[in-house]
Parts: C-alpha cells; structure tokens; sequence
C-alpha cells in the first residue's frame, strides 16, 4: 500500500494570455474549478500509474468543496477513510492562473489543510503500518508533517518528501528521508543557496544528501531530472512535448515514480516512468484532469 499524506485543494483555474503586471486588469478566458492539492494530486498519480492500494491522508471542509474532493479521490479508487471532513470549515482552494506558455502562477488558501494534526497521523497508524511507501509535502503544518515523517520512518517504511512549498527542515527531519524531490528552486530554498538553475542541481542535490537525504531527486521541468542516488548520480533528460499546462507536472512525476518504486522497479526505472508521465501530463488542462493513467504509457 501506498500512502499519502498532505493537502487536499479545490483549483479555481483562469487561463490568461500572460501573467498580468502588479495592478493591471486583464481579460481572461476558460474558468474550471477542477480536484488538486499537491497531496491529492501525487495520491492519484500513484492510483492512476500503478496497481497498488493507495489511501490518502488529509482534511477537508464541510463545504461543496470538500464533498466533491471526497469524491473525486473515492472515483481514482483511493481509501478516503482518513480523509476528516472539518466542520465549520473551509476547503483549501488555490486559484491559478495559467498562461499562453503553459506555465502556472499559483496562490493557495490552506483552510482545512491548515489543521490537518499529528493526532490525525496517530489516528491513521494501523494504515500507515500496512504501507510500503509513505508520501508527504509541506502544504500541511510543519509540525504534522514532521510527526508523519518521524511516525513512517519509524515504521521501517520508504519516505517520499516533496519540499514544496520550499521551507527550511532540520537536517534530523532530512535524515529521515529516503527520496527527496524538489523542484531547482525548491533545492536551493532547502539550502539557502543564492542561485536557483539547472546548472546548480548536481551540486545542490550532492550538498543536500550530504545533510542526510539517501537520494535526491531534483526535478527541472523540461530539462530532465538530475538524480543523485545512493549508487551514484545521473541526469535524466525529458521527453520533448509541447507543453499547454504545467499544472501537477511535479506531482504527476512523483506518483508515477513512487507507483514504479512500490511495484519493485529500480529508482532509474522508477524515475523514467514518472517522466513519460508528466510528460503527457503536460499537454493537457488541469491538475488531476492532466494525470495519465498506466495504460496510457504501455505500448499498444
């Protein structure tokens, strides 16, 4: 069993010609509300990109949000028995807007997100012992993702950290990692780091593995993955797409990562399938809209 543990959104999608200027009105086209959060998201890559059992962690509100985000997860097949519906509470929106490039610009309201606890972590052990690989973000308060990391690795299991948004973890919290993803940025937020490219990706994955992380994966969008292992390090370059919607492109490549992983491939395998993914991820609309299911990926 995979599980995941993390933020559960509801995304109001704008799509524009290009990023509007500060105090600058534009006219937008298509609106779409459409099922994310990076913890939804990853949760239904796994379910879509691999044949393992995948339950999902998280809160949501009382509100249509939550109930249609409930739903959404139940119709990918993902256990919601953990998934607490808050009362008096609001969902956790984020409202995006999406260029002519394809490339996103994101602002998130956490609402329920914010009082996911580590009480509800305690709540969801017995699931959490029957797991193989836990998944975790930081979209969910720092001291319960703390908790769930320090909980899964106690167990023995195989932990999965997206440090996004990017915040500072104690190199503690970092030892208990078993693959960390972040994107460029996000690598040289964890470290501090003046400069934030491609280019920097080998060094800043080698100096955060040398905190404590056994492998680090940095994710470059177009231009690959640079994956510094345990065996040894690699870069592996993306399948050239046209690109229409960067939306849960990170997430699409972790689930199929981790979904390749929980089957018993090896991380190089593991990493390939979660590339071929989000690159037909890509070249559509939305968040869970755009995740491939494993078929999609199979030679005909």
């Amino acid at each position: 069993m995979i599980v995941v543990i993390g933020s559960i959104n509801m995304d109001l999608v704008l799509h524009v010609p290009r990023m509007p200027l500060p105090g600058e009105t534009l006219t937008g086209g298509a609106f779409q509300t459409i099922p994310g959060g990076k913890g939804a998201n990853q949760a239904v890559a796994c379910a879509r990109l691999g044949r393992q059992p995948v339950a999902m962690v998280g809160c949501v509100g009382d509100d249509a949000f939550g109930q249609t985000l409930r739903a959404a997860l139940v119709s990918d097949g993902i256990d919601v028995s953990h998934v607490t519906q808050l009362a008096g509470v609001a969902s956790g929106i984020a409202s995006i807007l999406v260029d002519a490039s394809g490339q996103n610009s994101i602002v998130i309201a956490g609402g329920a997100n914010d009082l996911l606890t580590p009480g509800h972590i305690d709540a969801a052990l017995p699931m959490l012992q029957r797991a193989s690989i836990v998944v975790l973000q930081l979209e969910t308060p720092p001291a319960t993702v703390r908790h769930a990391i320090a909980v899964a690795h106690g167990l023995g299991k195989t932990v999965v950290l997206n440090p996004a948004p990017a915040a500072s973890l104690p190199a503690a919290v970092l030892a208990q990692v078993d693959y960390l993803i972040p994107n460029e940025i996000e690598a040289a937020m964890l470290l501090g780091a003046a400069t934030a490219s491609a280019a920097d990706a080998g060094d800043h994955a080698a100096a955060l593995r040398a905190r404590g992380c056994r492998n680090v994966l940095v994710t470059l969008g177009s231009k690959g993955v640079h994956a510094a292992l345990a065996g040894g390090t690699r870069d592996f370059p993306a399948q050239a797409v046209k690109a229409i919607d960067t939306t849960a492109a990170g997430d699409t490549f972790i689930g199929g990562f981790v979904a390749a992983l929980a089957a018993g491939a090896a991380p190089a395998s593991a990493i390939d399938l979660g590339q071929r993914a989000a690159a037909i991820g890509v070249t559509r609309h939305g968040a869970q809209t755009s995740i491939p299911y494993l078929h999609e990926l199979e030679p005909s």
